[in-house]
């Protein structure tokens, strides 16, 4: 029982994560190093494709711009190449040894369309949640039948596992809620 009790908190927070790192991907409009830093990027003279922050150093001189300053120079323009290649509309601008992003006002409609962005990667996030539910509830009704496992154990097993799915899902959605009110603030 405290197995999968276990289990479950281990299994939802790894969802949990995942939602957390597709959420930071939004632009809000302001610079956040958050943005960018799990680009994958296609590094050629190395031969394999890395995320940006294990390429470079990120960070955030003001609100609106974005500083990468890679440790090895001879990947500047594979960086810039990847930014621009991305679907986060960024435009990457070289500057001597470093990348400039400026980060432009989001507009209200576009606002609204990040919103709802916003809700399809919560969705997303729930409909994860429910799959790692279910199979959980298979190794719960697999223990049907054995010896030391009663019905009512089995039965306060998946009562725990929908307390728990209850609470993560509502874990879930205070993220989403938290990234659209950023959005929305001017």
């Amino acid at each position: 029982m405290l197995s999968i009790i276990q289990l479950i908190d281990s299994s939802f927070s790894g969802v949990l994560d995942v939602v957390r790192d597709d959420l930071a991907t939004v632009k809000t409009g302001r610079a956040k190093p958050d943005l960018v830093a799990n680009l994958q990027i296609p590094v050629k003279s190395y031969g394999s494709t890395l995320k940006l922050l294990e390429l470079a150093n990120i960070s955030a001189p003001d609100s609106q711009t974005l500083l990468i300053s890679p440790w090895d120079k001879n990947v500047l323009e594979d960086i810039s190449r990847g930014i621009s290649k991305s679907d986060l509309n960024l435009n990457p601008v070289v500057d001597g040894q470093t990348i400039r992003i400026s980060i432009p006002a989001l507009t209200q409609e576009r606002r609204i369309e990040l919103a709802k962005m916003v809700d399809k990667k919560v969705e997303g996030g729930k409909v994860l949640l429910r799959e790692e539910r279910q199979k959980i509830k298979k190794e719960i009704d697999a223990e049907k039948g054995k010896a030391g496992v009663s019905e009512d154990d089995i039965f306060k097993s998946i009562e725990e596992l929908d307390k728990k799915t209850k609470e993560w899902e509502v874990k879930i959605d205070d993220l989403g809620s938290a990234k659209k009110a950023e959005l929305m603030a001017v």
